[in-house]
């Protein structure tokens, strides 16, 4: 039996995004894959009252399991109203890859999705686009579409390079497909390695005229930046320090991040910051107990780092703390 995102007290993004929108900030759209990264968003968010996407790849799902998930998802509401908050919490499918894909988290609860079909050529992308959301907004669920390819790789999404959106194409494809929300490429990248920068380059600047250029075409329309880890300096440092082996890693500066979210970007997706996190501080865990071998032990540790990461993230880089009031 389908079942529906309200019933699992979850909110669909329409709402949270008229409110970032008139607020200038963004509201994070942070990825899970267990039981420890939910908690810590959780946790995070409702400690500085803000509202938050949760966020599902297509391989995280199966990871998880579609079922488990949904149960998740709802106990990740019932969490936060246990500890006195009612904060919007969305479940939000990233980088969903077909239609079917679309329907099946639909019927499993999800309150938006997203249908990227910008590898396609323009017109395959405006036909599918319009496919999913026709079928979502029977449903009251929330769409997200893509124009544009972000370079890198962050599982099944891969791009050897970037190619920026097209400003001119932004109202023909929100117009004919009529989603709620729009992905640009303006120079993130998905992945730790977001950049290849030589010793002493700086990473280059995001494009912000391209997303000035797409604001003025759809004024007061929520646009959504993907790839924006800033793969945190720090956590890669402890990761080569306790054995692991990540070179040359490059992430979006958070300074660059704080001037969109100001803007008409409403959503910003943060992966690979939350795996930084965990994985170093489960490489520290382990290294400085060798003897251990209870998950607690060391999955704690790194839910209680995750969780102060995204606690940052919504004060000082998204500016979403505070906005669930």
């Amino acid at each position: 039996m389908p079942v529906s995102f309200k019933e699992l007290g979850l909110v669909n993004t329409r709402e949270m995004f008229k409110k970032a929108m008139e607020g200038g900030y963004a509201v994070g759209a942070f990825n899970f894959n267990n039981m420890e990264q939910l908690q810590a968003i959780i946790t995070a968010c409702v400690e500085v009252k803000s509202p938050v996407i949760l966020q599902v790849s297509k391989g995280a799902r199966q990871y998880a399991n579609q079922t488990m998930l949904r149960y998740m998802a709802q106990g990740a509401v019932q969490m936060a109203r246990e500890m006195g908050s009612k904060i919007p919490i969305a479940l939000h499918l990233d980088h969903g890859d077909s239609y079917e894909l679309c329907v099946s988290c639909i019927e499993n609860g999800f309150s938006s999705v997203m249908i990227d079909g910008s590898h396609l050529p323009y017109e395959e992308n405006v036909k599918l686009t319009k496919k999913v959301v026709d079928y979502a907004h029977k449903f009251d669920v929330t769409v997200e579409g893509e124009l544009g390819v972000l370079a890198g790789i962050e599982e099944h999404v891969s791009s050897e390079k970037s190619h920026y959106t097209k400003p001119e194409e932004v109202q023909d494809f929100v117009s004919r497909t009529g989603v709620d929300s729009l992905a640009i490429s303006i120079g993130t990248s998905h992945g730790a390695y977001k950049f290849k920068l030589k010793p002493g380059e700086k990473v280059p600047p995001l494009r912000f005229d391209i997303l000035e250029e797409c604001e003025k075409r759809l004024p007061g329309f929520p646009i959504v930046l993907h790839g924006a880890s800033s793969v945190l300096p720090e956590y890669v440092d402890m990761i080569n320090r306790y054995g692991g082996k990540i070179e040359n890693a490059a992430g979006v500066p958070e300074e660059q991040l704080r001037r969109a979210a100001k803007s008409a970007v409403c959503k910003i997706n943060i992966d690979s910051d939350g795996r930084l996190v965990m994985t170093a501080m489960i490489r520290k865990y382990l290294s400085e107990h060798p003897s251990e071998f209870d998950p607690r032990k060391y999955l704690g540790p790194a839910r209680e780092a995750l969780k102060n990461m995204y606690i940052e993230k919504c004060k000082n880089v998204l500016g979403c703390a505070g906005k669930a009031e």
